[in-house]
C-alpha cells in the first residue's frame, strides 16, 4: 500500500473550495479558549464542506497564528463570522430557518448515533470546561450527546466537533 499523495486525492482548490456547495450545517462556539481548538474546527469544518463557523464570546478570530498552526489554511477557506454573545448567534440562526443543537451533556439529550436531525442545522460547541453556557442550551431546540463509556466525563471540544460533524454529514 503505497501512501496518497495531495495529488492523489484531488483536493480542490481553495477556490474551488469557495464556490463548491456546502453543507446546510454551522458550528457554533461558545466562549472556546484554545486557539488551536479552534484552528483544528476550521480544518474539520473544511474537511466536511460546513457551511459556516460562527465564533462567539472570548473565541479568537482569524488572522491568527495559533488558530492557523492547526486550521492549516481552513480559515482562509471555511466561511466565518464573530459573534460577541452566543444566545444572540443562536437567535440570528433560528430566525433564518435552522434548527440549533447543543452538544451537550443534559437531560433529555439525543444520543448521537440515534439522532436524526434534517433540513439546516447548527451545533453549539462549548467552553473547554464549562461547556455551553445554560441560557444558550435553554435556547436551543435540544441537545446532543456523544456517548461515551469510560471514566471521563467529557471530549476535548474539537474531538467532539469532529466527531459530530463526520456523524451529521454522513447522514
Amino acid at each position: 500500500m503505497r501512501k496518497l499523495t495531495a495529488a492523489d486525492m484531488h483536493r480542490l482548490t481553495p477556490e474551488a473550495f469557495r464556490e463548491t456547495a456546502k453543507k446546510p450545517l454551522v458550528v457554533v462556539l461558545d466562549n472556546v479558549r484554545s486557539q488551536h481548538n479552534i484552528g483544528a474546527v476550521f480544518r474539520t469544518a473544511d474537511a466536511f464542506l460546513i457551511e459556516k463557523v460562527v465564533l462567539c464570546g472570548c473565541c479568537a478570530t482569524p488572522p491568527n497564528q495559533e488558530i492557523h498552526k492547526t486550521a492549516l489554511g481552513a480559515e482562509l477557506t471555511v466561511e466565518w463570522e464573530y459573534c460577541r454573545h452566543t444566545i444572540d448567534a443562536v437567535k440570528r440562526l433560528q430566525e433564518d430557518g435552522y434548527q440549533v443543537y447543543a452538544v451537550e451533556q443534559v437531560e433529555q439529550s439525543q444520543s448521537l448515533p440515534a439522532f436524526h436531525g434534517g433540513g439546516k442545522m447548527a451545533v453549539v460547541l462549548g467552553h473547554e470546561v464549562f461547556g455551553v453556557q445554560q441560557e444558550v442550551v435553554d435556547r436551543c431546540n435540544g441537545a446532543i450527546e456523544i456517548p461515551q463509556y469510560g471514566t471521563k466525563h467529557s471530549l476535548n471540544v474539537s474531538v467532539a466537533a469532529g466527531i459530530v460533524l463526520y456523524q451529521l454529514t454522513t447522514k
